[in-house]
């Protein structure tokens, strides 16, 4: 499997905003997030760090 977790960075910390992504697509409001399941999360925000072999995106609001 390839799917990562996405991660809100805030204050040096990483916390885990969704698991199993399978999709980010940038949208009008942000972007959106899909898991493997289908399950979808919208956040304004950008991405800052995408480690692939770590299977982690990071995120921080704008």
């Amino acid at each position: 499997m390839c799917e990562a977790n996405a991660y809100l960075r805030k204050d040096g910390q990483e916390e885990l905003f969704l698991e199993k992504v399978d999709r980010v697509l940038p949208h009008e409001e942000g972007l959106l997030l899909e898991d493997i399941f289908g399950r979808r999360k919208m956040i304004k925000a950008r991405i800052t760090e995408l480690a692939l072999v770590e299977h982690k995106i990071i995120l921080e609001k704008e």
